[in-house]
């Protein structure tokens, strides 16, 4: 493998078992979603994130994420989540079979969970006053709802949404409209059916 495989330094008390299973288990995703990263650039710095994402820091900002991967600046990770060519779908449907493998259970369930992250501006995409249930009531928020696996075996997250109502504007041309959902979780049940029709048990 052209990358460099280095862990952040795990928490002490942890069995070299554990550590080698860890390395083990970070090859074989490795393995599966590095070709949907044409540039080696683009690898290197998914490789990194996802370092940093399963590292021990307690926030997962992109300053954080580097400064565990010992870069000095946060632009290698942006420049991934923001303009690298990839198609983080296609990385989820490749993930799909070696979850089934790993966490798949009849006793598994599917949750659904509706946060809100509260907002100061309007650049974001989904920014609108509309009630969060993270404030306990009406703010200037995006709404995301996320679906996890969960089973015996550990947890693991499925899909994720912005909330999104199509109205008509002034002018009577239809638009997206980011407001208070009438419905709650209506934004998931394409990602329920997706999910049954991916066959997890």
């Amino acid at each position: 493998m052209e990358l460099r495989q280095e862990l952040s330094t795990p928490p002490t008390g942890l069995a070299l078992e554990t550590v080698r299973a860890w390395a083990v288990w970070l090859t074989e995703v490795e393995r599966r979603i590095m070709p949907r990263f044409a540039r080696r650039e683009a690898r290197r710095q998914a490789w990194a994130y996802l370092r940093g994402l399963l590292s021990p820091v307690e926030r997962k900002n992109g300053w954080q994420v580097a400064e565990v991967n010992g870069a000095p600046t946060p632009y290698g990770v942006q420049h991934l989540l923001g303009r690298a060519k990839w198609d983080a779908d296609e990385v989820r449907d490749d993930l799909r079979p070696y979850l089934v493998e790993h966490l798949g259970d009849p006793q598994a369930v599917l949750v659904v969970d509706e946060t809100g992250f509260l907002k100061k501006g309007q650049h974001s995409a989904g920014v609108a006053r509309q009630y969060s249930g993270t404030a306990g009531r009406i703010e200037h928020c995006q709404i995301g709802v996320f679906l996890t696996y969960a089973s015996p075996q550990g947890h693991v997250l499925l899909d994720r949404d912005l909330y999104v109502v199509w109205s008509k504007n002034s002018c009577g041309f239809m638009c997206v409209v980011f407001q208070e959902p009438s419905e709650p979780f209506s934004t998931v049940n394409c990602a329920f059916t997706l999910a049954v029709l991916a066959g997890y048990p």
